[in-house]
């Protein structure tokens, strides 16, 4: 039978990492929470996966953007955007159009079906996030964009 291991005393070598007081984990679970409730719907609603509707979200800010320059915007793997492009192109809900005749190099949109989907779950995010935001006064707000602004 396995023994349990007990905690590492204050100052070993080997502490080990405090997951619920480190940053990058809380700001992980903070975003992914939040990222979630917002994707059930829309998951259910339109076969959307989360990385699928940041693709969309960005390439409505930002048209004609490439593969590549969507997965910088987004701070979201190469392989996933591909992934998610091919999912949304197949489905009418991206088109991928050369770069003035450089085939090379495509350039990405929403088609209007893309919009539709986009016209609709972009309220239901922004709901979202008032809610999320509801829970500070306003001058915690202001801090809290002033903190992530810094941090990013």
């Amino acid at each position: 039978m396995a023994s349990v291991r007990k905690p590492a005393p204050a100052g070993a070598d080997h502490a080990p990492l405090e997951l619920e007081r480190f940053l990058p984990y809380r700001l992980s679970i903070l975003s992914n929470t939040i990222s979630q409730s917002i994707a059930d719907d829309y998951q259910r609603r339109y076969d959307l996966s989360v990385t699928e509707w940041r693709v969309m979200a960005v390439l409505a800010r930002f048209d004609g953007l490439s593969a590549r320059e969507v997965a910088e915007r987004t701070a979201t793997d190469k392989v996933a955007v591909s992934r998610a492009l091919a999912r949304l192109v197949a489905a009418g809900r991206v088109r991928r159009a050369t770069h003035d005749g450089d085939k090379r190099r495509s350039v990405l949109g929403l088609t209007e079906a893309g919009w539709a989907i986009h016209d609709q779950v972009a309220p239901m995010a922004r709901a979202r996030e008032r809610e999320v935001l509801a829970k500070l006064d306003a001058e915690e707000r202001a801090w809290l964009t002033r903190i992530l602004d810094k941090l990013l």
